[in-house]
């Protein structure tokens, strides 16, 4: 089976800082690949180069086979993107903003009411379809987003913490409909740095740190080498250790008394 992402030598500067060093990946078709690291180690900016919001890069990218800086546009068609925080058009209703971006993906208004219809109500958001959703909370806002980027139903999701402001139903339903997305044959690649989330849902767990792919694995086969979880195996490989000293150090602060000045 031919990868659906391959990924060969890739390397990003921003000016003379090298945040990404000769990265290789294949993505097999079907797949939910928890991609994590901690933050600055280049998950974002990997994630920007794949959904063809950064072409300035060095090495190597396709995506259905096909270059992304010739074919950006036909990758973005058959790919959706839930980043963490984005500017919804919130002057607009539900209805006016995925009749939006369903136009733009062109469906026609049947097919995206109707679609749109079914997934807000999944999501306990009929009522609200007319409403503007400048008044609507986080969790709110961020159920429309979800929707957003999966109403033209694409093959390749990247969902860069898609829980964010969910409720902990809302968290349990879109593990459900992540699961779901991949028994269907979508490829999900998900960003988050909720590793309990990550550990349950990936069939495959990459991990970056400072630019490198630093483990790549089903977690049991990294769970065999580095630890007992996610968790454990994340703080051991980004070379971050000794929590309870650090937290104690923390705390300590507020023992410090006022300097007495002369």
């Amino acid at each position: 089976m031919e990868p659906i992402i391959r990924i060969k030598d890739l390397s990003k500067y921003y000016g003379s800082k090298q945040v990404l060093h000769n990265i290789n990946l294949d993505i097999q078709p079907g797949q939910v690949i928890g991609y994590i690291g901690p933050n600055g180690a280049g998950k974002s900016t990997t994630v920007r180069i794949l959904a063809g919001m950064d072409a300035d890069f060095k090495g190597e990218v396709e995506i259905f086979g096909l270059n992304v800086k010739e074919h950006a546009l036909e990758i973005k068609r058959r790919m959706g993107y839930i980043p963490e925080l984005a500017e919804l058009y919130e002057v607009l209703t539900p209805r006016e903003f995925l009749l939006l971006v369903g136009r733009l993906h062109d469906l026609d208004d049947e097919l995206i009411l109707q679609r749109a219809g079914q997934m807000l109500k999944v999501f306990e958001l009929s009522d609200n379809l007319d409403e503007r959703m400048d008044t609507f909370s986080k969790g709110m806002r961020q159920k429309v987003l979800l929707v957003s980027g999966l109403l033209h139903n694409p093959e390749l999701i990247f969902m860069d913490e898609p829980l964010s402001g969910l409720d902990a139903n809302a968290v349990i339903l879109v593990k459900e409909i992540i699961s779901s997305l991949a028994e269907q044959g979508k490829t999900v690649i998900y960003c988050s740095h909720n590793m309990d989330t990550v550990e349950k849902i990936s069939d495959r767990i990459i991990l970056i740190a400072h630019g490198q792919v630093v483990a790549d694995g089903a977690f049991e086969e990294l769970k065999q080498n580095e630890g007992d979880s996610l968790e454990h195996l994340f703080s051991q490989l980004t070379g971050h250790s000794n929590f309870d000293e650090a937290a104690k150090g923390f705390t300590q602060s507020f023992t410090q008394q006022k300097p007495d000045h002369e």
